[in-house]
């Protein structure tokens, strides 16, 4: 490399700077001794007052826990529930006319649905008709009954008649027999002649067929007597120990009668209780079938609640404790009252479509819940009314746990 030459100017070379002086800081200026006491003292004021807040709500609460917590088991697990009843029709027909909708409220006894009664008037009077003809037909048996005693009777006395008339035939029979022998015994002197010996023996002849023949309208008169004896006692069989309007063939015909006026009765369906109505599912013109479900009426003024305590509140549980709960519909202002009436056999989980299976893998303790059943006050009930499954908040009071 070519060496640089002297006789050049150098460049100048960047001499490196002097530091600079930091720009002065304000100094702040001392606070008097006087502000610092007072702001140590205030805030000492301060945590005391916390203190007091402290422990004065602590003392709060433990007089509540001591004096009404530990009396009372809490959930808002609880729902409002109803025996409802189905409406049901129990025989099948078209439906004429429907006189209620759906949320109207209805009184035990009030018409809710029609139905076409034709079919069930014609059954009726096919009824009627046959409890007529089996009266007819029993008031029939007990004249026959009448007429096969009269008919006994007269074949006795055909049989009588026929004994008379065998000892009349016996004492022809005799005498004609005496009168041939005498003639027979004539004869052999020839003081008889032969026409006088045969007209004796054909009366002789005559005689015994006329026997013959009386014994066998005996005969006759005693089978006519045993197959009347028969037909009366089959006749007396079908009215033995009843009355006319007690026969079992009239009572069956009434039984039919009967079960056909109920048929066009329950044309007319009805509500079995008080309540609202609710799943509604008829309509005019549709043919309904036996047992479907048409309506439910809900009764309000029974609703229970169902509330689902955890398993470890229930130590001290009764049935007959009283309750306090307040829904969530007209909030914590309106409380109802009411009292424990049982206890569920199991927990939920036990009832569920697919129970726990403890037994097996795994095991997380899971605290189980069992429904308690609260009857409420009918009074507070029908002032704020209640529907099926509204949330409830329901308050033990387990103070008399005896």
């Amino acid at each position: 490399m070519a060496e640089a030459d002297p006789k050049l100017p150098r460049e100048a070379e960047p001499q490196p700077s002097a530091p600079q002086a930091a720009p002065p800081q304000p100094t702040a200026p001392s606070e008097p001794p006087a502000d610092r006491a007072a702001k140590r003292a205030k805030r000492a004021r301060l945590f005391r007052i916390l203190g007091v807040v402290v422990v004065v709500g602590a003392l709060i609460y433990g007089s509540y826990w001591f004096f009404v917590g530990r009396t009372q088991v809490s959930t808002d697990n609880a729902y409002v529930g109803a025996d409802s009843a189905q409406v049901t029709p129990l025989t099948a027909a078209a439906v004429a006319r429907v006189h209620v909708a759906e949320t109207q409220f209805v009184h035990k006894g009030d018409l809710l649905v029609e139905l076409d009664p034709a079919d069930a008037q014609v059954a009726l009077d096919q009824a009627q008709a046959q409890l007529a003809t089996a009266e007819r037909r029993v008031a029939g048996y007990y004249a026959q009954g009448e007429a096969l005693n009269a008919q006994v009777q007269s074949r006795s006395a055909d049989i009588a008649a026929a004994n008379a008339r065998i000892a009349s035939a016996r004492s022809d029979l005799a005498r004609a027999g005496i009168d041939l022998q005498r003639r027979q015994t004539l004869a052999k002197s020839g003081a008889v002649s032969g026409d006088e010996l045969t007209t004796a023996q054909n009366r002789n002849s005559t005689a015994q067929a006329a026997l013959a023949e009386a014994q066998a309208s005996r005969a006759q008169a005693a089978a006519q007597v045993t197959s009347a004896r028969g037909s009366e006692a089959v006749n007396a069989a079908l009215i033995r120990g009843t009355g006319p309007q007690a026969n079992p063939e009239v009572r069956a015909a009434r039984s039919a009668v009967a079960k056909a006026q109920l048929d066009l009765d329950r044309t007319a369906l009805r509500a079995p209780i008080d309540g609202i109505v609710a799943k509604k599912n008829v309509q005019i013109g549709q043919r309904v079938a036996l047992g479907a479900s048409l309506m439910q009426i809900v009764p309000v003024e029974t609703a229970y609640v169902d509330a689902n305590f955890k398993e470890g509140q229930l130590t001290k549980v009764r049935i007959g404790q009283p309750v306090t709960l307040t829904s969530d519909l007209y909030g914590g202002g309106i409380v109802y009252h009411g009292k424990v009436t049982g206890l569920s056999g199991g927990t939920g989980a036990a009832f569920a479509l697919i129970p726990a299976q403890n037994a097996s893998g795994n095991w997380i303790k899971v605290v189980q819940r069992i429904p308690v059943r609260v009857t409420l006050n009918r009074d507070d009930l029908r002032r704020n009314p209640l529907r099926i499954g509204l949330s409830m908040t329901a308050t033990i009071d387990v103070s008399d746990a005896g």
